[in-house]
């Protein structure tokens, strides 16, 4: 298996507990022989028992032709989208942007620290429980687009330690749109529940859509509480 086979089966959480910096990183060093796909030890969790279990048969198989196989990765088996935090259903899935290794968020900060492009930091996300490392990305009109890079920040290249935004408030999120199959992509100006493929909680967040662009989309409004849609 080479390293993008590798990399859609692994979790995408790139939290570091591995070793490396990104699961890119890591499914490169499994193809190359260099590291054990045991040291993923997010793939221990029963939700990703069975991409463990297909990973390690297919690594023992050398060089299958896995285009020939039916499997799917985790998030795209969901057939009905569900979280797993709350069991709720999502309306679609949001996977990160072409060569992004996340789904891009935006962020308002509170804090007087004075944001810099390139600049590790680390934040809670107002309603989240889980503390975020990020790479800003973008800084426009005072609100930095970050890409969550994990705690690995930590080993940047210049040795030095993420900078604490504290909590801020996640304004909008930008990422590729997967749907249900025969579905239609959400319609601009709706409001629409999704699972981000980067949550480490696997927790649906909510938004309204201001902009599609073919599978592209920008949510904005995010909110973590979660409800029926009207059937009117």
């Amino acid at each position: 298996m080479d390293k993008t086979d590798i990399a859609k089966y692994l979790p995408q959480f790139n939290c570091g507990a591995c070793g490396y910096k990104t699961c890119s990183s890591f499914a490169l060093a499994v193809s190359k022989e260099e590291a054990e796909i045991s040291l993923c030890r997010v793939l221990n969790q029963e939700r990703f028992k069975s991409q463990k279990e297909f990973l390690i048969s297919e690594l023992k198989k050398g060089e299958p032709n896995i285009k020939q196989k039916s499997y799917k990765p985790l998030l795209a088996e969901k057939s009905n989208f569900t979280g797993l935090i709350d069991s709720a259903n999502a309306d679609f899935l949001l996977h990160p942007l072409k060569g992004e290794p996340s789904c891009r968020e935006t962020l308002a900060v509170f804090s007087h620290t004075t944001p810099v492009v390139g600049m590790i930091v680390k934040y809670r996300p107002l309603g989240c429980p889980i503390t975020h490392f990020a790479t800003i990305k973008e800084i426009n009109s005072g609100l930095i687009d970050v890409w969550v890079t994990g705690p690995p920040a930590l080993l940047n290249e210049n040795k030095s330690y993420p900078v604490d935004l504290g909590i801020c408030m996640v304004l909008s999120f930008q990422g590729v749109v997967e749907t249900r199959e025969n579905e239609d992509y959400p319609a601009v100006g709706k409001t629409v529940k999704f699972l981000p493929a980067h949550c480490m909680m696997g927790k649906v967040h909510s938004g309204v859509i201001v902009s599609m662009e073919g599978n592209k989309a920008r949510i904005d409004c995010i909110d973590l509480k979660i409800w029926e849609h009207s059937k009117i």
